[in-house]
């Protein structure tokens, strides 16, 4: 039985003159101990996808759908009974650490506050607990960590301790947003084999949100490619990577360095993202397209099944082989 179901998810964002929507129609469901990959360029809405289950938009911001979290419609809930499952229920890792850990608390005390307010522990029990998560992330000395202030820690570590943070309620939904950006090669590939590790431990579905397919191969079971707010290819990550259907998935996959290929130079997917103020009519990567069809500018293509588990929003019906349109 999935543990978070997404139905119809609309966010739309008022302006002076205009309305944009952020995301459109967005649907997906989550298995226990999953993890889903959501990945596209900057602008593709996956971001503001998951703040908006969370309760975290912009006062501008309306949204729309069903998101339901076991029994209950996350979409429905008004701030002060969402907080009740944030941070419980359903938890998320943000990109960048730094903004996101008290830089006036010592470590200790914004963990320990997680399991003082959802749990009911008393201060010494949740510190204790609080320690023994630092330890179970990784973190060497749990103890002289635990008392540091936030600017003390390596990029690393603050990326770890908000993945304790995290974890402190045992969530059954954990969202990642860009939890490797900032982090060099060794730290990243360390993160992954540890989400890999506490999903499989915990039981833990995790939503991975990012724009790096690198990061995607080793640890996502499925995917979800997100393109001018719209989710345009979704299904299991070795089909998406072995065998794309939509040109954007495979524009993303030319242009990730790919160490067997030991390819001379990369092949960029040409233009940029669109606005999501002007999208474009029809199919909104069109213009960007080596695959478009006279149909493609006019009429925007619905997300439909490939085969099993797999769905593609394309009008294109053909083998998706540049060299034939090179």
């Amino acid at each position: 039985m999935p543990v978070l179901t997404v139905s119809d998810l609309n966010v739309r964002f008022a302006l002076h003159q205009s309305e944009v929507t952020a995301v459109s129609d967005l649907s997906f469901s989550l298995e226990p101990g999953e993890t889903l990959a959501v990945v596209g360029e900057s602008g593709s809405g996956k971001s503001q996808a998951f703040l908006s289950l969370m309760g975290l938009v912009a006062k501008n911001a309306s949204v729309s759908g069903r998101a339901m979290l076991g029994d209950v419609d996350l979409l429905a809930l008004g701030h002060s009974d969402l907080n009740r499952y944030r941070g419980k229920d359903i938890a998320m890792i943000f990109q960048d650490p730094m903004t996101s850990l008290n830089p006036s608390l010592r470590v200790k005390a914004q963990l320990a506050e997680v399991l003082v307010r959802h749990q009911g522990y008393t201060p010494e029990q949740a510190i204790r607990a609080a320690i023994e998560m630092l330890e179970r992330v990784g973190i060497p000395e749990p103890v002289k960590r635990a008392n540091a202030y936030p600017h003390e820690l390596s990029g690393g570590m603050r990326q770890r301790v908000m993945i304790a943070m995290a974890l402190l309620c045992k969530p059954k939904v954990l969202i990642a947003d860009e939890p490797t950006t900032a982090l060099d090669v060794t730290v990243q590939a360390q993160m992954l084999d540890l989400f890999k590790n506490l999903t499989t431990e915990l039981g833990t579905a995790l939503v991975l949100i990012t724009h790096d397919l690198g990061v995607v191969a080793g640890i996502a079971d499925r995917m979800m490619v997100m393109y001018g707010g719209r989710c345009v290819e979704k299904g299991p990550t070795d089909a998406l990577f072995y065998d794309p259907r939509h040109p954007y998935t495979l524009g993303l996959l030319h242009s990730t360095p790919h160490v067997a290929k030991r390819a001379k130079r990369l092949d960029p997917i040409q233009g940029l993202p669109p606005s999501l103020e002007h999208l474009p009519q029809g199919c909104a990567f069109h213009p960007r397209c080596a695959f478009r069809l006279e149909r493609c500018f006019a009429e925007r293509p619905p997300l439909a099944p490939v085969e099993a588990a797999h769905e593609k929003a394309c009008w294109y019906q053909g083998d998706l082989n540049y060299e034939e349109v090179a």
